[in-house]
């Protein structure tokens, strides 16, 4: 497996780039290349769903919501006795 990782130019004037960062990135670009979903990736990416989108969209990456992702959802706020 290949995974592309495209870094935004501002990361070139960051200081440091630790390990969040790096597993963010790696997050964005598996997510971007569709292998997993927003959930698993902003768990990789170590923040909450919300956060890791607000990130997507700070980059121009759209959101891949589909009915798929909705029945993940649903499932998982069952598990939580939630619905």
């Amino acid at each position: 497996m290949q995974i592309m990782l495209n870094l935004p130019d501002s990361l070139s004037q960051v200081e440091t780039f630790n390990q969040i960062d790096w597993l963010r990135e790696i997050a964005i670009a598996l997510f971007q290349q569709e292998r997993i979903s927003l959930s698993r990736a902003s768990k990789i990416a170590a923040m909450e769903v919300m956060s890791f989108q607000k990130l997507l969209a700070d980059r121009g990456i759209c959101v891949h919501y589909d009915v798929e992702d909705f029945e993940q959802d649903v499932q998982h706020l069952r598990d939580r006795g939630w619905l």
